[in-house]
């Protein structure tokens, strides 16, 4: 499960330039966390994830995060290879501020890095050299880092419990090589309904040309949807609804970020208490929706569908 509270290897007010060894190998479900904040004068800062140590000649950099403040605010990331830099992507949408307080979140993932910032989705950046090389982190420029961790996910891959309290009962099942692919529409059945305490777990990959999806918590028995989440990224929209009495209800959109982009990967969690449901993306907090269907009891089946690669789907 994504969550930053279990990090490891925590190193503390580090002094900036910093090169440190990274504490274990850089796999899918690796994050690197680093908190810390931009002062006041900051033209530049760069987090490098390097290919040793080396300064001549100049160790390769399998990522380079390089947020600048000079002309323009933008973020420039880049690979560095036989001392020679490639093509640069550039990102606009700055969630960095002076004098302002951040959390880097680097997720590495099977094709990609991904990066969040302050808990929303900011850029993906396609491997160039393969994360199993990267050994070394490097901080450098006009920045002051709080503190770095780590969290080595073992559990990334583990298909041991993607069906725990679950009931597939879609048309195929189909599990190909070590990792589980769900083919959607996907329908399963809770294996112990819904309730104060239940949690449902989906992991999944927002297709690049991605108009929206959605997640339903049904009743078998009346078809009723207690639950309709539907992010809508055509438009930036995460609407939540129910069809009861086979009638639609007002939908609720107001949300402070939406979660979701294009060729992220997510791992989202729907937990129920006693008055509402409570959805997290990417451990963080992104909306509650108050119970509309009061029988909690009776919400047994949970349907996925839409613009997604369904990685894992789990229920406790």
């Amino acid at each position: 499960m994504l969550s930053l509270t279990n990090l490891q290897n925590i190193i503390y007010n580090p002094v900036i330039p910093y090169v440190g060894t990274i504490p274990g190998q850089l796999e899918p479900g690796t994050l690197i966390v680093i908190r810390g904040h931009v002062p006041c004068d900051s033209d530049r800062f760069q987090v490098d994830l390097q290919c040793g140590s080396s300064v001549k000649p100049r160790a390769d950099v399998a990522f380079h995060f390089n947020p600048r403040f000079k002309w323009s605010d933008c973020i420039v990331c880049n690979t560095l290879k036989n001392e020679k830099w490639g093509w640069e992507e550039i990102t606009y949408d700055v969630p960095f501020k002076k004098e302002k307080s951040f959390e880097i979140v680097i997720m590495v993932l099977k094709d990609k890095f991904q990066v969040a910032v302050n808990g929303k989705h900011i850029l993906l950046y396609a491997h160039r050299i393969s994360p199993g090389k990267v050994d070394t982190l490097g901080i450098y420029g006009k920045v002051n880092i709080h503190s770095v961790g780590y969290s080595f996910s073992s559990d990334f891959r583990s298909t041991q419990a993607s069906t725990l309290e679950l009931t597939e009962i879609s048309k195929e099942n189909v599990l190909k090589s070590d990792t589980p692919h769900y083919t959607l529409p996907f329908t399963a059945r809770l294996n112990s309904s819904m309730g104060p305490g239940r949690t449902v777990f989906i992991k999944g990959e927002v297709n690049k040309t991605a108009k929206g999806f959605n997640v339903n918590l049904v009743s078998g028995k009346s078809k009723d949807i207690a639950l309709h989440l539907n992010p809508r990224l055509n438009i930036k929209a995460f609407v939540r609804n129910s069809f009861l009495h086979e009638a639609w209800g007002e939908e609720e959109r107001n949300i402070t970020c939406f979660p979701f982009s294009p060729g992220m990967y997510f791992e989202m969690i729907i937990y129920c208490d006693a008055r509402e449901f409570k959805v997290a993306v990417n451990g963080v907090h992104s909306l509650e929706y108050k119970h509309r269907f009061k029988e909690l009891s009776d919400i047994d089946t949970l349907e996925i569908d839409g613009d997604i690669h369904l990685l894992e789907v789990r229920s406790w």
